[in-house]
Order: structure tokens, then sequence, then C-alpha cells
């Protein structure tokens, strides 16, 4: 009891107007904010992907599998944080033992596991099968049985079964860019869905979380493919790099414009709330929201690349300009996810107060544990580069190329 009368009693000078007494520390911390971050990144590298397999986009062919093992790293990591605000993660398996249609919750462990198990997965085993199988073949013990049983003990690497594959992975891909949409579009409606808080409830949160999910899907695989190329020692392909930055530059403008029509939205439903709203951004969540996600995270990349797009901008700077402008984008995206979470639960329900948000450093719920979720994603993808090594072909054909000349 002490302990939570010395948490709480320093919130109380950051307590403004008249809020009730249940207010005062928040329900949902910074694992929460996570959680969509996460599901974000995602469903982006996903639908970047499929650019490749059924719009057939070449110039993003160098990311295709990068975005693909990206996603699969981020997708496992995604539900932890979730998992674990809600304590007990035994217990998460009985969603499906015992599926509660009326839970909205429940059901988006239904759209993980299809996401998860009948898109992702599905379309990574018949893109990778190929050189599974070669792999297993070039390998001997262990790492042979390894390959082999990754490659469900497959041997065909036949013309006819090789092209089998690629119809499949474009046919999964179809399937899967509604899954995607549907993946992420569901945590918008989790939040879009709650009538009785006003900066939540809005039809448009839904489609505002998937493009912002794209938008950093997007700028995350321009920061992995900028990092990883130089550390495979090979050179940035200035074509693929300029095509992603394309993407993010026009996705970033239908984000933006979907974001101010949802504020102007809210504004004008608002009602008895407006004042309350008002003092939140105002006061609150100026720094996150007016600074941190509408100036650093949407305005100062969309401005920087016009720039690059509208003058003729060195190689080497254009590099630079990209790099800076996808990290601003994560800081921007992170800082909407904060501000949707966080934000929704610093004004009180009486409408006549703001409480505030204290984070901690350890425990369950700390800065620490969250760190550690967000690092865990990029130990996954480095480990899955690892045992599939995803720029084999390519390899193997600057091999060729070489020995050739």
């Amino acid at each position: 009891m002490e302990e939570i009368v010395q948490h709480l009693t320093p919130l109380l000078d950051q307590v403004t107007g008249y809020i009730y007494p249940n207010e005062i520390e928040l329900h949902w911390g910074l694992l929460v904010v996570i959680y969509p971050y996460l599901t974000g990144l995602v469903a982006g590298a996903f639908i970047l992907a499929s650019l490749v397999k059924v719009f057939n986009v070449l110039e993003l062919q160098p990311t295709y599998r990068l975005s693909l093992l990206t996603a699969l790293a981020f997708i496992v990591i995604a539900p932890l944080p979730l998992l674990a605000h809600l304590g007990h993660p035994e217990k998460s398996f009985e969603i499906f033992l015992t599926p509660n249609v009326n839970s909205a919750m429940a059901m988006f462990g239904f759209v993980y596991a299809w996401y998860l198990m009948a898109v992702l997965l599905l379309e990574l085993w018949f893109d990778f099968r190929q050189d599974l199988v070669l792999m297993a073949n070039e390998n001997k013990g262990l790492k042979r049985i390894f390959y082999r049983t990754l490659s469900l003990f497959s041997k065909d690497v036949s013309e006819k079964a090789i092209a089998f594959d690629h119809k499949a992975v474009r046919v999964i891909t179809i399937i899967g860019i509604p899954s995607a949409f549907l993946l992420h579009g569901y945590v918008g409606f989790l939040f879009g869905s709650i009538k009785a808080n006003p900066w939540w409830s809005s039809v448009l949160i839904p489609i505002v979380f998937l493009f912002s999910a794209i938008v950093s899907g997007v700028a995350l695989i321009i920061l992995l493919y900028m990092i990883i190329t130089p550390l495979r020692n090979k050179i940035v392909d200035m074509v693929t790099l300029d095509k992603l930055a394309s993407y993010l530059f026009y996705i970033m403008i239908i984000d933006f414009s979907l974001e101010i029509l949802d504020f102007i939205h809210r504004v004008y439903e608002s009602e008895e709330s407006i004042k309350i709203l008002a003092l939140l951004v105002q006061n609150k969540l100026f720094s996150s929201l007016i600074i941190m996600q509408v100036l650093i995270g949407m305005i100062v990349p969309l401005f920087t690349i016009a720039g690059v797009k509208a003058f003729k901008v060195p190689a080497d700077l254009r590099k630079l300009l990209y790099f800076i402008s996808a990290i601003l984008v994560q800081v921007g995206i992170f800082s909407t996810r904060w501000n949707v979470v966080i934000g929704g639960q610093l004004f009180s329900k009486s409408f006549m107060g703001l409480t505030t948000y204290k984070m901690t450093f350890l425990g369950l719920e700390g800065l620490l544990v969250s760190i550690a979720l967000l690092i865990m994603p990029f130990i996954i993808l480095w480990m899955l580069i690892k045992i599939l090594n995803p720029w084999r072909a390519e390899d193997a054909t600057a091999v060729t190329q070489s020995s050739t000349s």
C-alpha cells in the first residue's frame, strides 16, 4: 500500500482540474504503445514486398526478401508487449480454444494467426524452398538435417516445381495484401470503436493506422537496406533507394492528409469535449503531437524528400537525406502511437481535468523492458538473414559474372 501511495503522490502535482480518483494512473502504458507500433511495421514491410510480386515494381526487387524477413521478425515479437501488459501469457491460447466472437480483442488473435501462418510463413516457404533444398544438398550433418527440415523434406528443384513456387508466391501475396490491411486496420478499429472516448472514437482511425503503418514499414526498409548493404560489401542501388523514397513520399502525403481530415472530424464531432481536447493538445501533448509527430516526424521529412526530388542532389547527399528522413519518420510514427494510446487516457471522463503519465525505468511495464522488446525483432532478423541468406542467388550471380570476366 505504501508503495502505491509513494508512486501516486508525485503524480498529484501534475494533475490539473478535476478528475476521478481512479484516473490518476493510466491503465495502458508504454507496452501498449509499442504493440501497434510493431504491428504497423509488419504490415508496412509486407505491403512493400507485395509491390514486387503483385505490381511488378522491379526496382524494389533487392528489398523483396528483406521486407518479408523483416515482417516475420517483427510479427513474432508484436504480440509480446500486449501479453506482457495483460499478464498470464500462458492463458493466451484460450482465445483459440474457447473463441468468443463478441470480443474484438479475442478475434484479433485469429487475425494474427491467419496472417502469420496462412500468409507470411507460407509465402516465405515457397519463396525460399529452392534455396533450402540447395543448401541442404550443399551441407552435411546437422546443417543438412536442419535445412532439409525447413524445406519440409522437399527435393524437387525442377523448372516445373520452381514455376509452381512462383505462382504460389504471387497468389499468397495477393491474399496477403488484404490480410495485412486487416491486421493493422484492426488495431485501429480497436481504438476507433471505443465510443466513450472522443480522442479515439473516429471512423477514420483504422485508415489512418493503416497508412501510417505503410509509412513506417517503408521507412524501416530504407534504413535496413542502407545499413545492411554496405555491411555486405555491396553498393547501395540508387534506383532502388530513389524508388523507396518516392513511395515513402507519396504515402506520407496520403497519411498526412488523412490525419488532418481525422483531426477536423474529431473537432467537428467533439461538442462538449472540445475544450478539454484543446487543453490536452496545448499542454500534455504539445511536444509529442505538434513537435514530434507533425513537425519532426512528418513535415521535415516531407519537405526534405520533396527537395531531393525537385533538385539535382548528388547521390551521397541523397543517401544521407533519405537516411535522416527515414529516422525522423520512425520518430513521428512512434509519437503517433504514443499520442493515440497515452493521449486518449490523459483527460478525465468528466471533461474537467487532465492527469499525467509517469514512465518507470524498471519493472515489466518499464522503459528497459520496452527497449528490449524493440531490439528483439532486429536480433531475430539478423538470425533469419544468417540462416536463410536472402541474397544467395544475387551473390552467386555476381561470383559467376566475376569468374567469367
